[in-house]
Parts: C-alpha cells; sequence; structure tokens
C-alpha cells in the first residue's frame, strides 16, 4: 500500500500528531504530501481532545483540505493501556475518550519515538547530516535517540523485508558515569533523587540542571539560566561553566548513544532527533560526543564504523504517524 492509498483508506485524509512535553504538532497528509501544519503550546490545552479540536476547527476554516476521519497521534509517554499519562507533561487522558470527542473512525497512539524511527527510511540527504563513521550497512539494525524536553529513544530492526519500530523507556536507563566529573555530578545528584537516569540530565531541563550542579560542586552561584541562554553563552564563548555544561552534555549524549549502538548492534546508523543537538550547529561535530561514543573499549573499532546523522526534517514525527499505518510497529488502538 502506498502512502496515497493510505490516505484514500483514510477517507481522503489522515490527521497525524506528535504530542511532545512542551508542543503538540499537528498535519493533515493528503495526496501523498503534509498539508497545514500548526504547532500549539501544550500548556494551553487540557489535553490532546482540546487541541485537536481547536486544529480541527482551524482546518475546517481554511478549507484547503478535506477534514479526516482518521488518524495517528504519536506521544511522549508509555502506551500500556487506554489511560496515558505524558511523561514530561500533565496531560492524562483516555484514549477512546479522546477518539469519541474527535468523531474519529479510528485513532491509533504510538510512542513519539516510535514514529520518529518510522520516518528515519523516508528522510532526504538534506533532511541529516552526519558526524563521524563511515557508510551504515544496509539492513542493519538503526538506533533513534534524542533530547529535547525529554530524552527519546528507539530503534529499527529489518525483518521479512519491512522495518520494525521499537517501543521503549530507554531514557529512563540509569545514567553512566565515566570521567572523575561526570561521577561527582551523579553523586550530587543522587542526594536530591533516588535515580538518575540519562534524561535526568540529557533534555533541556537537564542541561539547566547540569551547569547549576557544576557550580554548586565548584561553590560558585550562578544566576538561574533557561537552556537556549546557556547554549548561547556557551558556542559564544562567554561563559566557561556553559562551555562545560554543553560539552559534558555531549559527552554524556555520546556515552548513552554509544551504548544504545552496542545494545541494538545499529550498524545501520545512529540517527539523533530532539530539538536541542540542531540547535550546537557546527560545534556539535567538534564536540566531544563522537569521542565518547567511541570510547567503549575493546569495541571501540566497531562504534568507530558507525555513522552517526543529526535528523534536520521539520516534522518527522508527523511522516512516521503516516508510516504507522503501513508498518508493524507497537501501538495504542482508541476503542
Amino acid at each position: 500500500m502506498t502512502d496515497a492509498s493510505i490516505a484514500d483508506a483514510a477517507g481522503a485524509a489522515l490527521l497525524v500528531a506528535d504530542i511532545g512535553g512542551t508542543n503538540a504538532r499537528f498535519g493533515v497528509w493528503y495526496r501523498d504530501a503534509l498539508h497545514n501544519e500548526h504547532v500549539y503550546k501544550c500548556a494551553d490545552y487540557a489535553g490532546p481532545a482540546a487541541a485537536a479540536t481547536h486544529y480541527l476547527h482551524e482546518l475546517r476554516a481554511e478549507g484547503r483540505v478535506p477534514v479526516p476521519r482518521i488518524a495517528a497521534f504519536a506521544v511522549a509517554g508509555p502506551l500500556l493501556d487506554d489511560r496515558v499519562a505524558l511523561t514530561n507533561n500533565g496531560w492524562d487522558f483516555s484514549a477512546a475518550a479522546t477518539r469519541r470527542a474527535l468523531e474519529l473512525e479510528q485513532l491509533i497512539f504510538l510512542n513519539d519515538f516510535t514514529a520518529l524511527a518510522l520516518s528515519v527510511p523516508r528522510l532526504a540527504a538534506a533532511e541529516r547530516y552526519q558526524v563521524g563513521g563511515a557508510a551504515p550497512l544496509a539492513d542493519a539494525a538503526i538506533a533513534v535517540i534524542g533530547p529535547g524536553t525529554g530524552l527519546g529513544v528507539s530503534g529499527l530492526l529489518r525483518a521479512n523485508g519491512a522495518w520494525l519500530a521499537l517501543q521503549g523507556e530507554g531514557g529512563h536507563a540509569t545514567l553512566p558515569a565515566v570521567e572523575p566529573r561526570e561521577l561527582a555530578v551523579v553523586v550530587a545528584l543522587h542526594r536530591r533523587y533516588s535515580h538518575v537516569s540519562a534524561e535526568r540530565v540529557l533534555c533541556g531541563d537537564g542541561l539547566e540542571l547540569l551547569f547549576r550542579t557544576l557550580a554548586e560542586l565548584d561553590g560558585v552561584a550562578v544566576e538561574s539560566l533557561h537552556a537556549n541562554e546557556i547554549t548561547r553563552r556557551a558556542l559564544e564563548g562567554e561563559d566557561a561553566r556553559c562551555r562545560e555544561a554543553v560539552q559534558m552534555f555531549c559527552a554524556w549524549l555520546g556515552n548513552v548513544a554509544g551504548n544504545l549502538a552496542l545494545t541494538l548492534g545499529a550498524r545501520g546508523g545512529v540517527y539523533i532527533g530532539g530539538g536541542i543537538v540542531p540547535r550546537l550547529g557546527e560545534y556539535f561535530a567538534v564536540s566531544p560526543f563522537r569521542a565518547s561514543f567511541e570510547a567503549k573499549g575493546r569495541f571501540r573499532n566497531f562504534l568507530a564504523g558507525i555513522p552517526v546523522y543529526v535528523i534536520t526534517a521539520k516534522y518527522p514525527a508527523l511522516i512516521g504517524c503516516v508510516q504507522a499505518f503501513t508498518h508493524a510497529s507497537p501501538r495504542l488502538e482508541a476503542g
């Protein structure tokens, strides 16, 4: 089944959404293309039904494409049963009630990084750039990871000529420490948290926490800075502690991504999504990321050949939602 026939089977249009901790992105897949993309702040709505209702109202007003009757929503959280609670967002809702509220014939939910993984085979060369490694091995496993409001993790496995996307919560695996400075940060964080996950540091709030923790370790009082400001000062060379925080962030991401690549045997490449890394621009390629990614002792050479790609596509998870209708992937069908 082609993407065009997916839309035909969906009543000529397919509603897709990528709902994260901060933003909810909506679009309509129609005639083999994505249309009417809108981004809303999750904090402005009580839940996905309210945000989608607003979007559909605007869609009807614009009148450019048909109003969809079938939908796929990617959400940043685990999908265990009808009750869905987002990890870094106060939204807690019923999948079935959401479908009924939107008067949809069919609504499926999938993890946001499952959706991102499904988009990877469709990425154009201009929608990614490579950071080290060699050429990917055809049909080999692919790892997907990305820091944003949280830390998403997924992957793709090739089976019987088709891609299977994984659903997991790898961002909540324990944060590894290698360097003495990293260990000091982890020890300091353990005084506040019973479990220090990778996501505790590798996300927007995590970068801010890392910056403050480094200052506390040095006994220095610092102003409270947003992650964007920490990044700006680091890249422009204005603040040595901001620079250290960003360097450590990249090194830790490399360590965690390297662990994921080893776990999946991801010789098809590692893809980095999320909103943080693309904002680092050219710095990311010369940051400690790649060295940390490869620093796995006897398996250094194994990792040295694995290419890492930074995803620069604007709405990849929306495309992944479209793919979910024709690819085997974990999902929750709203009753």
